[in-house]
């Protein structure tokens, strides 16, 4: 007898490329089976896509490596046969009486053929749709059962124009698929398209009764004190007598590790005639006071699990369903103040300042383990949002999961966009797909796959473009908001109250929760009437994003930079002729052009530079000598330039934005520009710049005035509290000291303080550090810390080159756990050089305790509420528990600069350009620099391979001698 609920297949898979085959689907899954990975076999990657699959073979090369891509041919000049694949396993499963057992899809592009024992099932086309097949009558008696699938690319594959372009020659479009895959500004071409089985694939069994698409909604009244979880489920008798059914729902929440407290149990009973399907809504569950979900940066994630049984009489468990739900209410509007559209989390105005999201990976090698960090990093940058390209991808359950776990905020865009679907060059077909009903097939199961995510927020009908006319109108009545959710701010009379709970349940509705906005320019976003008025994508000068004039509207869906990666990824992803830095051309007008070598090129690299608009940042701290040195000072710039658009956009909060989004976090490919990570997951300056920026509460210069702010993000007031700054020069001495004192901040408020008095002194130093700390008066906790290096009006940072052979003395205090492969390193730092006798009293740096988004474990339901670290110390058992003190001489007094971790495998001997990090490694922060005195803590986390041992670095401004701290 099989066990009810789910049983993923993925394992076990071979593919071969069909016109390699000579036998039939039945022959397959019948009498001739492949053995093993013998040719034209091979092993698959599934859930993944056919050149995933060849490349994990090494039949392909890397496509991402070099300019590799250029050596793999493209399907529109292969034809769609070169890439049209079988993929076989097989399985067991052996069913009682009265079972069923469901074979799912829960995504395969484009097109395929299922032969299951020698039966065969046709699966619609489209990208986005699930597939289920009721495969009961099928299965082997003997429960060893053969399944092969043969898979087709998108039927409009395209050509890719020799220009490049925006989605190709936009055929594309014709297809409900992603459409970055003709290639982009920002990516290469894929050649096969994304063809393959690119998701889940599973077996469900059940008993008689089979639980479908439950949809879960929360309510509130009476300032969120009273809530009511609404729930709605569809049922499917599969027997054939009338089944009579005990129907159960169950809310239980965490209150310990492991130990869980059930809030709620509710069973109803009803008839299911033979071969029916039934939708059925639960009473309404009342709570008093729930715990509720809040973005990141705004309070806890917290997650209740909801658990729907059906029992059948005569028969007993029949099906099972599980969800984390989360009791949040989010609402938003176009802001009478600003113009732009405005995020309510619970009632709080959320300030959003988040990044524009394409995928993990453009060969869809999705996994959990990714989708975590990718998740986790992106609330390590203190961010509340992401919004998901229209281009890209409906994003999996996986990746809702974890934004459910650490407080993103999801903005999910359907499949258009304006260079595929309306403009572009060549000018793009404007009525989307060519089959209208298949859209609104996918995007209508779409909803119900991702609907009962907390973290998801907002549903938008393309990139840039609306969808045509009558998908626009479908969605819009589709996505329409049950009354209760159209203006509603938690807080109903009773009258008003009675009324709503008498109406149609909001589970009834296919969301209903969530506002619709027809495309990403249009009502609240941008100049709100489709126009282009986002962006800029290039290097900015940092102190414009202060200006009044730099952004006319109130919330800029897209704005992006560089993003240049460290250099030991340059040498992981390209041969030796891309480790050539870029020629600095030098210009009549006196502006600076960069000319990247071609493999750069290929990869995309955005210069940092603008002739005309700005001079070459990388320039301003001297002219690079190699790969390293460029690197470095491209981590310098990242760091500044998206600090300063996250604080310009601070600055102005509510009075002016209502919110930002950065074109773009990360690359799905080896891309070199706008991203705070790359694509092995190695953060770049860029990413502890927003971190900085981004705090809940944080402390900044108005690069334009040259005052000082203080932001509150949070909905509570901040009272006396105090800003010490301070202003260092390269000579160690300390020529300016301030304090202002008994402050108070409003909540969601950004307050400016005061104007810094220097450089308006006496005698400024050309270049110089400041920093800034905002601090509690009543036990000096800190609560924000910001970092400056500045230079005078019209100067650069070029003494900050001779500055590097400066040696300031650090004494590092490291404390190591482990447990197994997993590792947790607290690095201690002090900057040991006499500092002059200042009456300042943070030197210590004691950070206030702050709420963190945690780590999630998935064995447990609500832990995500503890700290990342603090749930890596419950777990560990101490099996390797130690510490190192490394003194670091030096007779120079200053600041020790930008200084940051790297952690490695520990090798003997390594080749030149080989890669021996350890990635990802989640740091508390990095990039970071020191004053006389200071002490900072930086924690990290990371895996290790069974039998690597892991060795931490240190490097800086001033530290390249490649230090070994553990």
């Amino acid at each position: 007898m099989a066990e009810i609920g789910k049983t993923v297949l993925n394992s076990g898979w071979l593919a071969a490329r069909s016109t390699d085959v000579d036998l039939t689907g039945v022959q397959l899954t019948t009498t001739h089976p492949p053995s093993g990975p013998s040719s034209p076999w091979m092993t698959a990657f599934v859930p993944g896509t056919v050149l995933a699959t060849l490349v994990e073979n090494q039949v392909l090369p890397d496509p991402f490596y070099g300019l590799e891509n250029k050596s793999i041919i493209d399907i529109a000049d292969s034809g769609r046969e070169h890439y049209t694949f079988w993929f076989f396993t097989k399985f067991q499963c052996k069913l009682a009486v009265n079972q069923h057992v469901d074979l799912n899809f829960r995504g395969i592009n484009y097109s395929a053929e299922v032969y299951l024992n020698g039966y065969k099932k046709v699966l619609g086309k489209g990208m986005f749709r699930r597939h289920s097949l009721d495969v009961t009558d099928i299965l082997s008696p003997n429960g060893q059962n053969l399944l092969a699938v043969i898979v087709h690319p998108p039927d409009h594959p395209g050509k890719i124009p020799s220009s490049g372009g925006q989605g190709g020659d936009h055929e594309i479009g014709k297809d409900v698929a992603a459409q970055y895959v003709e290639g982009w500004d920002w990516m290469t071409p894929i050649r096969d398209r994304n063809t393959g089985i690119w998701d889940e694939v599973s077996l469900s069994t059940t008993g008689p009764v089979k639980i479908m698409d439950p949809h879960l909604v929360s309510s509130f009244f009476d300032d969120y004190k009273r809530a009511y979880l609404h729930a709605t489920v569809e049922l499917e008798n599969r027997s054939g007598w009338v089944a009579e059914c005990s129907l159960s729902i169950q809310v239980e929440t965490e209150v310990e590790d492991n130990i869980c407290l059930v809030e709620h149990l509710q069973t109803q009973q009803l008839s299911i005639p033979p071969g029916a399907r039934v939708q059925y809504s639960f009473p309404e569950i009342f709570f008093y006071k729930p715990n509720l979900w809040w973005p990141n940066g705004m309070g806890k994630q917290s997650l209740y699990n909801v658990t729907i049984d059906v029992d059948v009489k005569g028969y007993g468990e029949s099906d099972m369903w599980n969800h984390l739900f989360g009791f949040r209410k989010i609402e938003n509007y176009i802001d009478s103040a600003t113009g732009g559209r405005l995020f309510k989390v619970n009632g709080e105005p959320v300030f959003i300042r988040g990044g524009n999201w394409i995928l993990s990976d453009g060969l869809l090698r999705l996994s959990k383990k990714r989708y975590q960090t990718d998740i986790k990093f992106h609330a390590d940058m203190n961010f509340n949002m992401m919004r998901c390209w229209g281009g890209g991808l409906a994003e999996r359950p996986e990746f809702y999961h974890y934004c459910d776990v650490y407080g993103l905020l999801v903005w999910q865009e359907f499949w258009i966009t304006g260079d595929v679907d309306g403009r572009g060059d060549p000018i793009s077909n404007p009525n989307g797909p060519l089959d209208h009903d298949l859209f609104m097939l996918c995007a209508r199961d779409t909803v119900k796959l991702l609907r009962n995510h907390a973290s998801l927020a907002l549903w938008v009908g393309g990139n840039e473009q609306t969808p045509p006319d009558d998908i626009n109108a479908a969605l819009k009545h589709d996505l329409r908001l049950h009354p209760q959710f159209e203006n509603g701010n938690g807080n109903f009379s009773l009258m008003e109250e009675n009324s709503l709970m008498s109406g149609a349940d909001p589970s009834q509705y296919l969301d209903g929760t969530r506002v619709y906005v027809q495309g990403s320019m249009w009502d609240g976003f941008a100049d709100g009437k489709g126009n282009f008025t986002d962006g800029p994508y290039e290097i900015q000068n940092p102190e414009d994003f202060f200006k009044d004039n730099y952004y006319k509207y109130g919330f800029n869906p897209e704005v992006g930079s560089v993003g240049m990666p460290v250099a030991a990824t340059v040498r992981a992803t390209m041969p030796k002729e891309g480790w050539k830095i870029p020629v600095f051309k030098k210009l009549d007008s006196g502006y600076v052009e960069e000319v990247p070598n071609p493999i750069w090129e290929y990869h995309k690299y955005i210069p940092y530079s603008k002739p005309g608009l700005v001079h070459d940042q990388i320039l301003q701290y001297g002219t690079p000598n190699d790969l390293d040195d460029f690197c470095l000072k491209a981590q310098l710039v990242n760091y500044v330039q998206y600090r300063a658009l996250l604080e310009g956009w601070t600055s102005h909060m509510w009075s002016k934005f209502t919110g930002v989004l950065i074109w773009k976090t990360q690359n799905p490919w080896t891309g070199m520009r706008g991203q705070f990570y790359d694509h092995l997951l190695n953060q770049t300056g860029g990413f502890y710049g927003c971190r900085s920026a981004a705090e809940p509460v944080h402390v900044q210069l108005n690069l334009a005035t040259y005052c000082l702010e203080v932001v509150n993000t949070t909905s509570e007031q901040l009272s006396d509290v105090a800003i010490e700054a301070t202003v260092w020069d390269l000579e160690g001495i300390c020529p300016y000291y301030n304090v202002h004192e008994r402050l108070t901040i409003p909540p969601k408020k950004t307050l400016t303080i005061a104007a810094m008095k220097y450089p308006e002194s006496e005698n400024p130093k050309p270049v110089y550090f400041l920093l800034l700390k905002l601090y509690r008066m009543s036990d000096y906790g800190i609560l924000s810390r910001n970092f400056y290096w500045l230079h005078l009006p019209g100067g650069d940072y070029k003494l900050l080159e001779p500055y590097r052979m400066k040696k300031i003395p650090l004494k590092i205090t490291s404390k190591v756990s482990s447990q197994g492969n997993a590792f947790e390193v607290v690095m201690k730092v002090e900057n040991t050089s006499k500092k002059p006798n200042l009456e300042n009293q943070l030197d210590k740096n004691s950070f206030c305790h702050k709420d963190v988004n945690g780590d999630c474990d998935d064995n447990t339901h609500n832990n995500q509420q503890a700290s990342f670290f603090q749930k890596i110390n419950r777990c560990f058992s101490r099996e390797s528990n130690s510490s190192r003190v490394v003194e670091i001489n030096g007779a120079d007094v200053g600041v020790a600069f930008f200084l940051h971790f790297s952690v490695h495998a520990s090798k003997k001997e390594s080749k030149e350009g080989e890669d021996t990090r350890i990635l990802p490694v989640h740091y508390s922060d990095n990039y970071f620099s020191l004053v006389p005195g200071e002490i900072m803590s930086i924690k990290m986390a990371f895996e290790v391979s069974p039998g690597v041992t892991p060795r931490i670095r240190l490097n800086g401004w001033n530290y390249d001698d490649d230090l070994t701290v553990l």
